[in-house]
């Protein structure tokens, strides 16, 4: 066990590039390895329990006893190891050095029973603690400034050549917040976000939520842009937060953050938003629940008259049927969705009701500042009605993993 997390790396450096080429056969093949490398110590610890059993028992009566108590004991630990490593070990020693704990404590048992002399096994596995963890995985991209396993995911924040920063969580093959120094917009699908909610007609919003805010790119623009806006601010994952505040200059004095689920934390809101915004990937994944008719319905609940839901949806470039999907659901319960294809690899979704047109946005760049008045402009050209087709979801049937492994192969299968 205390060799996995070294043995480990390298199958694992091959499936994070064959993930980032869509190479289905390397990330396989990297997987399987992996799998591998765990099975041995598993099946070990596995076969333990007979052999337990067969030395506890002495006699035939007493067989049911034993095997209940071993037992007992058995899930006792298994509960305890993964509470402890999920909520203790992991957050504090990061996976190398909690696989290396449990090895340790493997090893002090194994040599509680077997003497003094098997004592150089655990002494041996205690100096693996000292080996640096180092980066855990390389880039190319920049200078790694932070990297640490969070208590939801891995989370690293790169420094480019030209000074900006992003934020990368797990697999690294999104970015989920952008720093650039000396501005408040990216370049990206955040700007977006900015202005479409213009599209309803009634003006600069007075109150949003942020449901997926992590480092705070679209909350730190809001405080630039729009300094009266109320900004209710959702991330699951708290420490992005904390990130966001110490290397992306997320300030805004007018922004609450909650380190909470999004949908729960909706359910309890106070409500009368102009605008809800999702954008709470783990990439390449959107939750289930967050693509539903019933939370869609949630949304409308919880917006002001007039209040629009802005939706961005990650994809493979030229895939569309997560896209479909969620325009059929948003239809649903939005008289009008609209989309804006805003990159190759990101739509964003707009509902809303019968107001919301690319005119009404058109008409808003005439008093915005000149940055997002081009922006604004831009998206009203891009605007159109929602894509046809795509199947409704509900919270009793939402297969969007199915759907985007699906997509991500078909569009590995179009590469190759």
């Amino acid at each position: 066990m205390a060799l996995i997390p070294f043995a480990a790396r390298p199958f694992l450096d091959f499936s994070v590039e064959a993930f980032d080429s869509l190479s289905v056969g390397t990330f396989a093949g990297s997987l399987f390895g992996v799998l591998v490398l765990v099975a041995v110590p598993v099946t070990l610890l596995g076969a333990a329990s007979p052999w337990a059993v067969r030395l506890a028992v002495a006699e035939k009566d007493s067989t049911g006893e034993v095997v209940g108590r071993l037992y007992a004991i058995s899930t006792f630990g298994s509960l305890t190891g993964t509470m402890i490593s999920a909520l203790l070990f992991i957050p504090l020693l990061g996976t190398q050095r909690t696989f290396i704990v449990f090895a340790l404590a493997l090893a002090l048992v194994a040599a509680a029973g077997l003497g003094w002399r098997a004592a150089v096994v655990p002494a041996g596995v205690a100096l693996l603690l000292t080996v640096p963890v180092g980066t855990i995985k390389d880039t190319g991209e920049g200078e790694v400034l932070y990297e640490a396993e969070t208590t939801q995911q891995y989370a690293r924040v790169i420094e480019r050549e030209d000074g900006s920063r992003i934020l990368e969580l797990n697999e690294g093959q999104a970015i989920h917040s952008l720093y650039r120094p000396g501005s408040y917009l990216t370049g990206g699908y955040w700007d977006g976000h900015l202005v479409l909610a213009e599209a309803a007609g009634r003006g600069d919003p007075e109150r949003i939520a942020i449901l997926g805010n992590a480092g705070g790119t679209l909350a730190r623009a809001f405080g630039h842009y729009f300094p009266e806006t109320e900004v209710d601010a959702v991330e699951i994952d708290g420490e992005l937060t904390e990130l966001g505040e110490r290397f992306l200059d997320l300030r805004n004095p007018r922004m609450t953050v909650y380190a909470e689920d999004a949908r729960p934390w909706l359910r309890d809101a106070e409500g009368d938003y102009d605008a809800i915004m999702v954008d709470a990937y783990r990439q390449p994944y959107i939750p289930f629940y967050l693509t539903t008719e019933e939370f869609f319905a949630l949304c409308a609940e919880k917006l002001a008259p007039g209040g629009v839901v802005i939706v961005n949806v990650g994809h493979p470039e030229g895939s569309d049927e997560l896209e479909r999907v969620l325009g059929r659901t948003m239809a649903a319960v939005f008289p009008v969705v609209l989309r804006d294809p805003i990159e190759d690899e990101n739509t964003l979704l707009m509902g809303g009701d019968e107001r919301l047109s690319a005119d009404n946005l058109r008409a808003a760049a005439e008093r915005l500042p000149a940055d997002l008045a081009f922006l604004a402009v831009a998206a009203a050209n891009r605007l159109q009605p929602r894509l046809p087709g795509g199947e409704l979801y509900t919270d009793d049937h939402a297969p969007v993993e199915w759907l985007v492994d699906e997509s991500l192969l078909e569009y590995a299968g179009n590469e190759g």
